[in-house]
């Protein structure tokens, strides 16, 4: 994938302005897991394509669907009629035995092991049992905090994810940077007020700016603490 450096999204209209390095000032970074901090792609895409064709479904347009938000959605939406619970039960099992190439992506351990512990949370649409094993799996520090599909009512694009989070640390959304890679979680950090920061690391460019997000950069590897006097600065960097 071509480098994206750090693009300011203008707040009007979503269009990109001239990429630069930023400074941002925060309490907290709240982040999605698979995509921003693990790369399980290719097992999630191993997993839904085995699903899709046993239900005689495009795999493509499945594997798409699943991504960035609890699997049982694209479950109900796919198999309306169909014992969601049973379903979701077995794709979790497959995901959970897949482990192949899980791996963290590049900057995440870096920039964990540089974050104050009060000061972030992993907020994922896994289940917790998914997300346990392939936080192990990818080597990751335990979170803090650790908000999963398996701790809330709503999940993505719903704001309830991010919202708790925010709470559980003693913060407002409106205080805090979510960062995520596809469009339902943008959405979800959007609508609980919060600012976003997107990787392109699961869909394209086009797909991260019709969601909106605050700024793009290409992944952890472009986020550095620069300092911690009450507030965090952060420098978003090609």
């Amino acid at each position: 994938m071509t480098p994206v450096n750090a693009v300011d999204i203008d707040a009007r209209d979503g269009r990109a302005l001239h990429p630069r390095i930023l400074s941002i000032w925060t309490h907290a970074l709240l982040f999605d897991m698979d995509g921003v901090l693990i790369d399980s792609t290719p097992a999630v895409a191993r997993v839904w394509t085995r699903w899709a064709l046993e239900h005689g479904f495009d795999p493509g347009e499945v594997v798409r669907r699943a991504q960035g938000r609890p699997s049982i959605a694209t479950v109900r939406e796919l198999l309306p009629h169909s014992d969601h619970q049973a379903e979701n039960r077995e794709i979790e099992r497959q995901e959970i035995e897949d482990l192949e190439g899980v791996m963290p992506l590049p900057g995440t351990l870096e920039l964990l092991h540089q974050l104050p512990s009060n000061r972030w949370a992993i907020v994922t649409s896994s289940t917790r049992p998914l997300a346990e094993v392939r936080i192990r799996a990818a080597g990751l520090p335990n979170p803090p905090l650790f908000i999963t599909s398996s701790d809330v009512t709503h999940g993505k694009p719903h704001p309830e994810p991010y919202v708790n989070a925010a709470r559980a640390l003693g913060l407002s959304p409106l205080n805090c940077v979510v960062v995520e890679d596809a469009p339902p979680g943008i959405r979800a950090g959007k609508s609980a007020g919060a600012r976003v920061i997107a990787f392109p690391t699961t869909v394209s460019l086009a797909e991260l700016q019709k969601a909106d997000p605050d700024w793009i950069v290409e992944n952890c590897g472009s986020i550095a603490l620069r300092s911690m006097t009450g507030q965090m600065q952060i420098d978003l960097r090609s």
